[in-house]
């Protein structure tokens, strides 16, 4: 058996000053690893989940739906049946910079 390493980078450019890279490694059908900083964000919890669409043209509104090829229904990381996109909250800090670290088997 052969195994692929894939990788896959996001380069997010927001309103407001948000800005980050997030990173994705998978190892044959491993799980995923999603790594990375968001900055300029208000301190507090904030949604963290994957578009369909890599379209950026009309911000959110051409970002298509979560990630879900598996058609289920929304749900926490935790959850056995959920979007695969659906990757829970991230936690800014005070300088408005939250750290992404998250392994994910969906």
């Amino acid at each position: 058996i052969t195994y692929t390493m894939v990788k896959a980078v996001a380069v997010l450019t927001g309103s407001e000053g948000v800005k980050g890279t997030i990173f994705f490694t998978q190892e044959g059908d491993g799980p995923t690893t999603v790594t990375g900083s968001v900055t300029g964000l208000k301190e507090g919890l904030h949604g963290f989940h994957v578009h369909a669409l890599g379209d950026t043209t009309n911000g959110c509104m051409s970002t298509g739906p979560h990630f879900n090829p598996a058609g289920h229904v929304h749900g926490a990381p935790e959850d056995e049946i959920r979007h695969a996109g659906d990757l829970g909250n991230v936690t800014a800090g005070a300088d408005g910079v939250a750290n992404i670290n998250v392994t994910d088997c969906h």
